[in-house]
């Protein structure tokens, strides 16, 4: 179905655009920013005319004025992990996260906070949290989605059963309308508020329509559809707040919101409850709501058999069962918790059930319900599921008997989804394998929403329970409300917005669930890769689509992950997995012209990209960014000149290895600093950054003599020496090598030189990386065909064995010789022979290595130093110099800033006794040269070697 809403004129554009700029207000109309800012994390793509970044509330009074004026639409954006498309435009879309993003106060006494509309949930949490408060609803989005987008959508969250929906947690608002009224509600409200002219013709309109609103409003608690009309009737005290929230930014623009903080009880308690299948779930919710848990949310076994696909270990002990609901209570007494766990699984005709034991698996299991939307983007045939028909909700006590006839309806189609979510609300999260990038498709998609609306009619649900209507679901409004309702929130709209110039669409007078979606055909005759994608049919067209843009890389502040560095540093979106992502969906599907990949918005997106494939674990799509890079790059310099730094650091083995011939002479070169910045300048480096020295001549001489003798030992390994430590550190491998022959292993190194490619990955060039793969595999598969371990010492070399080498080389013998890989932790703890050092009172900070993070897992790492009894701290995020990335010119103040997101500030606060751990010559080199430390790799730690290297 070929339908859009007609777009704002160019000159309308313009003329806001010149306005805005005319002010000093940051306003961006590039290509790039437009592509970036095209998508949510919904279906729908709608390219908006400009994006504004405002500083302070003048700047959104200027914004909408000039809109205003000029007749363009306003769209507001917090995070953009709207599901049901609710923060795309066509006119001007206000990023309000990037700078109105401050909690202003928090008042402990009055149990509220002051806040701007881009500040993120979790930010606000922090800021809280010392008072012993927290604010009560909590999306599965909470690390990064905004309070404003919470207000849009009246979110609501895991806990919304013991702390309600984000409309109960709202004290007052800050508005400003599309006529420039500023409009004060609520605990914000002055003397003379609730006489304005715009809230008495208001409330004259409620007045007439007193019937309507009784009868069809305020059912159950997670009827979020449509505009909040309820709260405005007399005996509601004609509450305005209420009304704004969950109007998707149709009504007016917040500036500023007043929102109640409660108590965070000391102890949580969660029980983990087993039913044979999902509706056996829905259908205990009515015995446990009594309860009054303040969570209970249901989880399929198909969403936990993903995450033990692609992280084993990560899923705690589950009961029996197939499907599963996490209660969790709250309170001052532990054992009264535990024994209402008890209750209610009796109560609740469990299969089985289990109390979950401690704070970490609680988180664990959290973590998987949270990233629920993220973990069913593919079906288990790995079909691409979508969002769509996302979050409809029915009053508990249906819930079994609604989930029961829709998983009929999806069978009757021919469609697979895994449902989940706010089981004790009612509400049921889904991802649906539709097809979507043709008019066929989607005019089966319209059909089956059609009938999907009808179904929760018939129960006297809601079209959303929590995301919104947005484009996906305003069209099915008239399921659940009358003629008589419908025309009223065309009134109230029109009241505030006679223009329509506020989201256009959203809610009242909206197009088709099948107008504006982002899918198209991908090529009949793709385009030749390098890599291969074995679980993306469509190659790179559908690696690039796995982003479904919820938005986990765009968290401020992450703790516990890699993703995204380079957007820790910059706050830009354009530096996010998911602003890289949308950019190349735009260059394979065209929207970007005929360069496609070699589009310069692509080489601007992919420019301060990492490389270092934190989005590869840390991204609950898949997301593997660092492949896609070197695939464009590979495609975009093939048989061309490329960047003085690809031939200086991308084929940096074949330098090192006449760099070794004469050491010292290398060494002394390297060291002139007069010539150095002409030498920088040839090579693409950064001048600020040193060249490392070659390994000292008395290491390296230890290390020869140690690779002449194989060991006594009884156990066969072969060594993976990389280029880096065969180089720079030649004393890493020779800790390594003692390590291993105290455990008793006889340690076998290939005569031939061997190498990963790595640098040539990193740099596109794929060619040049398979030939050196090819040679590798060739090196090392007799050792293997023997049953021989593979046994990594650089991080990022080793990852690469375990999984680029497989997507490069795709032979049997490359298979095999990947799955011999294994890490110094992994070797050492499958052997239960090997005795571990005492490391009792050593306190080690741990920089993990962001391919050891992402690729090889460092738990095992971690397990093994807490065995032998040191005391481990592990910093998240990236060391910021990622191979070549921080060397090469233009990104050196980028990689300093990744440095100071989270690696600096630890190392400052370390005491001077701490040993500091960092498997990867990356960031050994980037602890050296920012912090003026020595780190350490594994193997010195467990040889005792930590003072030895210079």
């Amino acid at each position: 179905m070929d339908v859009s809403r007609p777009r704002p004129s160019a000159d309308a554009v313009a003329g806001v655009v010149a306005a805005l700029g005319d002010l000093g207000i940051e306003v961006d109309d590039s290509a790039l920013t437009r592509s970036l800012y095209s998508s949510d994390a919904s279906v729908y793509r709608v390219s908006p005319g400009a994006v504004v970044f405002p500083r302070r509330g003048e700047d959104v009074e200027a914004v909408v004025a000039a809109c205003a004026a000029n007749g363009v639409p306003i769209t507001s954006r917090g995070a953009g992990t709207s599901i049901a498309g609710n923060a795309i435009g066509t006119g001007i879309v206000v990023d309000h996260s990037r700078y109105l993003d401050s909690v202003l106060a928090v008042d402990a006494e009055s149990r509220s906070a002051r806040v701007q509309p881009g500040v993120a949930h979790a930010t606000l949490q922090r800021r809280a949290a010392p008072h012993g408060l927290r604010f009560g609803p909590d999306p599965s989005s909470h690390s990064r989605c905004t309070i404003g987008g919470m207000i849009g959508n009246n979110a609501c969250g895991s806990r919304a059963l013991g702390y309600g929906r984000t409309s109960d947690n709202v004290r007052g608002l800050h508005v400003v309308t599309v006529a420039g009224e500023h409009l004060r509600l609520g605990s914000l409200a002055g003397p003379d508020a609730a006489s304005a002219p715009v809230l008495e013709s208001l409330r004259t309109m409620v007045g007439g329509s007193l019937a309507t609103i009784r009868s069809e409003f305020g059912r159950f608690g997670r009827q979020v559809s449509g505009y909040a009309l309820d709260p405005l009737l007399p005996e509601n005290g004609f509450d305005v707040t209420k009304l704004f929230v969950g109007s998707e930014g149709t009504l007016g623009v917040v500036l500023e919101a007043d929102v109640t903080l409660v108590a965070d009880p000391p102890y949580r308690v969660m029980g983990v409850l087993g039913f044979e299948n999902m509706v056996a779930a829905a259908a205990a919710v009515p015995a446990i709501l009594p309860f009054s848990p303040i969570a209970c949310e249901g989880l399929d076994s198909r969403i936990t058999d993903v995450v033990r696909a692609v992280r084993p270990g990560a899923v705690p002990e589950m009961p029996r069962g197939a499907g599963w609901l996490f209660v969790e209570f709250a309170g001052e007494n532990r054992a009264e918790l535990e024994a209402m766990v008890s209750a209610v699984a009796s109560a609740s005709g469990a299969l089985d059930w289990r109390l979950v034991g401690s704070a970490a698996e609680a988180a664990a299991l959290w973590k998987i319900r949270e990233d629920g939307s993220g973990l069913v983007a593919r079906t288990p045939s790995g079909r691409p599921a979508h969002a769509g028909w996302e979050d409809a909700a029915v009053p508990p006590e249906h819930l079994a008997e609604y989930l029961a006839q829709f998983e009929e309806l999806l069978t009757g189609y021919g469609l697979t989804g895994v449902p989940y979510g706010h089981f004790g609300d009612g509400c049921v999260h889904v991802r649906i394998d539709f097809d979507l990038d043709d008019a066929r498709g989607r005019d089966r998609f319209e059909h089956f929403l059609d009938e999907a609306a009808k179904l929760v009619g018939t129960y006297g649900g809601s079209m959303s329970g929590e995301h919104g209507d947005g484009r996906a679901r305003s069209a099915l409004l008239s399921h659940m409300y009358s003629p008589a309702a419908l025309e009223l929130f065309g009134r109230v709209k029109h009241h505030f917005d006679p223009g329509n110039l506020l989201n256009p669409g959203i809610i009242v007078d909206p197009l088709p669930a099948s107008a504006d979606i982002r899918y198209v055909p991908a090529p009949s005759v793709p385009q030749p890769l390098a890599f291969s994608y074995p679980h993306d049919a469509d190659g790179l067209f559908g690696a690039v689509h796995r982003c479904t843009g919820v938005g986990r890389c765009v968290a401020p502040n992450p703790s516990a992950t890699v993703i995204c560095p380079s957007f820790q540093a910059t706050g830009a979106e354009k530096d996010s997995t998911r602003g890289r992502a949308r950019v190349l969906q735009d260059a394979v599907t065209g929207h970007l012209g005929a360069a496609g990949l070699s589009a310069p918005e692509v080489h601007e997106a992919l420019d301060l990209c990492l490389s270092c494939k934190g989005c590869k674990s840390d991204c609950p799509t898949g997301v593997d960014m660092a492949t896609y890079k070197a695939e464009v790059l590979h495609r975009r310099y093939r048989g061309k000149v490329r960047p003085r730094s690809h031939y200086s650091l991308g084929r940096l083995p074949l330098w090192l290895r006449l760099a070794r011939r004469m050491p010292r002479i290398a060494n002394r070169l390297s060291r002139i600093r007069a010539t150095h910045p002409m030498v920088a300048w040839v090579a693409g480096i950064d001048a600020r950054r040193d060249i490392p020295a070659i390994g000292a001549s008395a290491d390296r001489k230890a290390w020869r003599a140690a690779q002449r003798e194989t060991g006594t030992g009884t156990k066969d390994v072969v060594l993976f020496v990389d280029t880096f430590t065969d180089s720079f550190t030649p004393a890493v491998a020779t800790a390594l090598l003692e390590v291993l022959r105290a455990a008793g292993y006889r340690v076998h190194v290939p005569e031939r030189g061997v190498c990963c490619g790595l640098t040539w990955i990193s740099t596109g060039q794929l060619d040049g990386a398979r030939r050196r793969l090819e040679q590798t595999v060739a090196a090392l598969h007799p050792y293997v065909e023997q049953g021989m371990t593979v046994l990594g010492i650089e991080p990022s070399c080793t990852a690469v064995l375990r999984s680029d080498l497989v997507e490069l080389v795709g032979t049997e013998q490359a298979q095999a010789v990947s799955a011999a890989v294994r890490t110094l932790s992994e070797l050492l703890t499958g052997d239960e022979d090997y005795r571990l050092p005492d490391l009792s009172g050593v306190r080690v900070l741990a920089q993990p290595h962001c391919h050891h993070h992402a690729v090889l897992g460092w738990d095992t790492d971690r397990r093994l130093l807490e065995r032998a009894g040191a005391e481990v701290t592990a910093v998240g995020g990236c060391c910021g110099l990622a191979g070549n990335f921080g060397a090469e010119r233009g990104h050196y103040d980028v990689s300093v800033a990744v440095a100071e997101t989270q690696l600096l500030p630890a190392l400052r606060a370390a005491a001077s006794d701490t040993v500091i751990l960092a498997d990867g010559f990356s960031c050994r080199t980037q602890i050296e040269h920012l912090a003026h430390l020595r780190g350490a790799h594994l193997a010195e730690l467990l040889a005792g070697k930590l003072g030895e290297r210079d």
